[in-house]
């Protein structure tokens, strides 16, 4: 049976995945902060991600742009005039709604917060970008934004790429970090909130090939998702209609995966032509022309756009991870997530606490193992309830320090998905770890 959004939430925070924010103040709505684990997720990932589409390839170069910019950058953009949500607003309770996502018949809807029947529900307006003002005094200083996206600074600084690197059309610009949006409605633990981190790229390439690297894109996209371990069957590929794009793409896919609260989008595939670097020419006078350096071509290339949520692959990698089982009466909870992702590849044991030189051995192997993996030390408690305890956090494997190991230094490793245990010898740990954890995601 799918875990419900309540067991999931109720265990992260139980373990230091992920806590309300301001907890001790009451909290604020949809504000969520990553606790010593959840941090380390989303490290993972992300180091995952700038690996494999960055390090690993010889057409990628990476920024890490700033979250305040001219203003005039969101102005070009269009974000300033078009980056909006339609609201509507309860006449009882004033909660406020999106009006593309609240049931409307005959310009009548009911009010989900209250239960009032509006019947106005003429939508107005609601810009998503954060204003904020920049000087010494607010009454002289300057309005700016907080960044909706990372895909402007990447446009912005196109011409400074090609000028400090060697890279040619066809090439990206990758860039990770937060943005805000002052979302009408955030909700769904992490799935929405107004402030969130995205790992994205601006792929640039020649006008008559925008169709061929868009699909190559699509299929990359697909095989990340299944690298995270998500099973394909829970993911959903939605081509978005014109009428309801972005205003600078001429084609969007949104990738969707099965939430427990219904199909909604992980990820979005976008193709943006030309459209932005030809609005940042213009306004800004600076030349976004790319001359071909083989055939002396000039053109504006035109850019296919991979978006990633972090905080959403953090989302689903958990959910896919969760996995509930009894066994012999028992009942086990267990994350079984890759042990690339996994905040502890490893956790040592001391079988006993009471005998010093098996916890001396047991705190050695803990900093032999510390140089190669990310590791946890446990010794409280039963070792059945230890086990249990790095079961339900995700720790692929647990290493377990006996009386044996002062007689031949060998260890047992126990297997979190299968519960089965082998004896090995203490030198052997390393390559066992490091060869297991090559295994797929389950």
């Amino acid at each position: 049976m799918p875990v419900t959004l309540d067991t999931l939430t109720a265990l992260l925070k139980r373990r230091g995945f992920i806590f309300p924010g301001s907890e001790i103040y009451g909290g604020l709505a949809n504000s969520w902060d990553y606790g010593p684990l959840g941090v380390e997720l989303k490290r993972n990932i992300r180091e995952l991600w700038w690996k494999k589409f960055v390090h690993q390839r010889s057409d990628m170069v990476g920024i890490d742009p700033a979250v305040i910019m001219n203003p005039k950058v969101w102005e070009a953009s269009r974000h300033v005039s078009e980056f909006s949500d339609p609201l509507v607003e309860c006449q009882k309770c004033h909660q406020r709604f999106r009006a593309d996502q609240i049931n409307s018949v005959e310009g009548a809807w009911q009010c989900e917060n209250c239960g009032e029947r509006n019947t106005n529900s003429t939508p107005r307006q609601f810009n998503l970008l954060f204003r904020t003002t920049i000087g010494p005094v607010v009454d002289s200083a300057a309005e700016v934004y907080l960044r909706g996206e990372l895909a402007q600074a990447m446009f912005v600084d196109f011409p400074l790429v090609l000028k400090t690197t060697r890279v040619k059309v066809p090439f990206g610009i990758a860039a990770q970090g937060r943005c805000f949006r002052n979302e009408i409605t955030p909700g769904n633990f992490i799935f929405r909130t107004r402030e969130f981190d995205i790992m994205e790229f601006e792929y640039f390439v020649h006008p008559s090939e925008w169709e061929k690297w868009f699909d190559y894109w699509r299929e990359a996209m697909h095989e990340w998702i299944r690298e995270l371990g998500v099973d394909s069957v829970r993911v959903h590929e939605h081509e978005i209609p014109p009428e309801e794009r972005a205003h600078y793409s001429e084609r969007t896919i949104d990738f969707e995966y099965d939430y427990p609260f219904g199909r909604k989008e992980l990820y979005g595939l976008a193709y943006r032509t030309d459209f932005d670097l030809k609005n940042h020419m213009e306004s800004s006078g600076a030349d976004m022309i790319y001359i071909d350096p083989e055939s002396d071509e000039k053109y504006i290339p035109h850019v296919i756009e991979p978006t990633f949520g972090l905080d959403r692959t953090v989302l689903v990698v958990l959910l896919e991870a969760y996995h509930e089982e009894t066994k012999n009466g028992t009942r086990r909870v267990c994350l079984k997530l890759p042990p690339t992702l996994a905040p502890y590849q490893v956790a040592v044991f001391p079988l006993v606490r009471n005998k010093p030189e098996l916890i001396q051995r047991a705190r050695d192997i803990y900093d032999s193992l510390k140089k190669e993996f990310r590791v946890a030390f446990d010794d409280r408690g039963n070792i059945g309830k230890r086990y249990f305890s790095q079961d339900e956090i995700g720790t692929p494997y647990c290493a377990t320090v006996d009386h044996q190991t002062l007689e031949d230094r060998t260890v047992t490793i126990r297997d979190r998905d299968t519960t089965a245990q082998e004896r090995i010898a203490i030198d052997s740990v390393v390559p066992y770890i490091t060869e297991k954890s090559k295994r797929p995601a389950s």
